[in-house]
């Protein structure tokens, strides 16, 4: 079956394309979805102006994206957790959590799912998260984790140092 798309659809294709499909696929997602119609000779016709339609959507939502990408380069978020004395968190920092307080500086919903955070964060330090707003542009937002009474990674590798050479120092 062959249908117009009137909005992208990811890896099938763009709007204001005609594509064939399995009758299924078009019947049952892409049409009561509102991503495609029946291809007839008169859609057909339209197919130009949705095309250049969807250009302009994505050329703006470029614009936008890029705007977004600059805000959130600069940013840097603190989380404050409690720390066991080797710098391990009780507990972690997850993509919901570092998603939740980016949509909070920024004004925009940012999803989780758009972060690139392998693993949740289980120790102090800075870590850097690329945000992907788009195929092609991932901005990376720095994310410090410090303890609850102001430790820091450093801090903690001071003391643990210390506690060493007066180790050390006690043996001899």
């Amino acid at each position: 079956m062959e249908v117009l798309l009137l909005q992208d659809v990811p890896n099938l294709g763009k709007a204001g394309e005609i594509k064939k499909v399995s009758d299924g696929y078009a019947r049952n997602y892409l049409i009561p979805q509102g991503l495609a119609k029946l291809a007839t000779p008169g859609v057909k016709k339209q197919a130009e102006q949705i095309r250049k339609a969807a250009e302009k959507r994505r050329q703006q939502a470029r614009r936008d994206a890029e705007a977004l990408a600059e805000r959130i380069a600069q940013l840097t978020l603190q989380f404050t957790a409690k720390v066991g004395e080797t710098g391990r968190l009780y507990g972690s920092i997850t993509a919901a959590q570092i998603a939740e307080r980016l949509s909070e500086e920024l004004g925009v919903e940012i999803d989780r799912r758009t972060l690139g955070l392998e693993h949740p964060i289980r120790e102090l330090g800075t870590y850097e998260v690329p945000v992907r707003l788009m195929a092609d542009l991932a901005p990376v937002v720095r994310v410090e984790v410090v303890g609850e009474h102001g430790e820091t990674a450093e801090s903690i590798a001071a003391a643990q140092a210390e506690k060493q050479e007066e180790e050390r120092a006690a043996e001899s």
